[in-house]
């Protein structure tokens, strides 16, 4: 069976260097935090591979096609243009000289709304492209801020998703809500994997909801890692505390969930909480992804082998979805 997956990094040295001040200030022990032996580390080294190794490791564990998708948190207005461009013609390249292979989410100058949005129509109507990850804000706003519509925009009228990605919650927010009495590390981890950037993505999904952006442009999608970041778990509760005629909004957040949001497990790969969100948001919106090289390929197959569901199910999950979705083939 074809296995795609959605969540699979790689990272460009110069956006890396460049959005590394705002993310030391924000995660004061990040460089602890990575060090080898601690969580996620194994493999980092396969971040700037884009060829024989990452292959490779696919190979090995059965997986068909990565869709790749650089790391670009907190990038400088005056750098982002230039750089996303020349980060984007890498992965376009790495998609030319393996078919079938690779596909790619365009990494955008979020600071620049207006030329984000013309660098994902360059994307998606020249390079081919299938979409766009955004990792957290840009400049400590949401994407539902007025700025940002020429991004949403441009999305909406090529038909592609966009991956709403974690990154560190504000200073403000880290040192309420993760730092006061914790070791550095300690407080580092939980305000980005352990919980922090989970629950600060689920708020930027709900705010865009809350702001009006699905009603007006009722057709984009997004995808949300990690089981939908925590909301398919809340809807009941979202539903019942925050009803249409307290919202104003057009639809229910159920409603929301069920036609604008697929979700990934990012190599979370609990049967329990497959079967919790087949049965909330439907088989028809789950992806397969591993959040390669963080975590490791190895699971990915097995995870659909093991699971409950039908034969046809699976394969919806492990390709059909996505192929549906980004408009891939085998």
């Amino acid at each position: 069976m074809r296995i795609v997956t959605l969540e699979e990094h790689w990272t460009d040295p110069a956006i890396a260097a460049a959005g590394a001040p705002t993310v030391a200030e924000l995660v004061p022990a990040n460089a602890e935090l990575f060090a080898p032996g601690n969580p996620y580390t194994e493999r980092l080294q396969l971040l700037r591979d884009l060829g024989d190794e990452r292959i490779a490791d696919m190979d090995r564990n059965g997986i068909t096609t990565q869709v790749l998708s650089c790391l670009n948190m907190f990038l400088p207005a005056d750098v982002a243009p230039a750089l996303t461009r020349t980060a984007n013609d890498t992965a376009a390249r790495a998609v030319r000289e393996h078919p079938g292979r690779f596909a790619a989410f365009a990494t955008l100058p979020t600071a620049v709304p207006e030329v984000a949005g013309d660098e994902l129509r360059r994307c998606v109507g020249e390079l081919g492209f299938v979409g766009t990850m955004i990792l957290g804000r840009t400049d400590g706003e949401f994407l539902d801020e007025a700025r940002f519509d020429p991004i949403l925009r441009a999305a909406d009228a090529l038909n592609v998703p966009i991956y709403l990605h974690p990154a560190p919650p504000p200073s403000a927010v880290g040192e309420a809500d993760y730092g006061r009495g914790l070791s550095p590390v300690v407080s580092s981890s939980f305000r980005l994997a352990a919980w922090g950037w989970h629950q600060e993505t689920a708020v930027h999904f709900l705010h865009l909801v809350l702001a009006g952006v699905l009603d007006r442009y009722p057709g984009l999608q997004f995808i949300l890692g990690h089981w939908g970041e925590f909301i398919p778990f809340y809807l009941d509760r979202l539903d019942e505390a925050m009803p249409r005629h307290l919202t104003k909004l057009d639809r229910t957040f159920r409603e929301y969930f069920r036609d604008n949001v697929f979700i990934t497990p990012s190599g979370m790969f609990n049967q329990a909480q497959l079967r919790y969100c087949v049965d909330t948001v439907g088989v028809d919106r789950i992806i397969d992804a591993v959040d390669f090289p963080m975590l490791g390929n190895e699971g990915a197959v097995a995870f659909l082998a093991d699971s409950y569901l039908s034969e046809g199910d699976r394969a919806k999950i492990a390709h059909g979805n996505a192929d549906k979705l980004l408009g891939l083939s085998a």
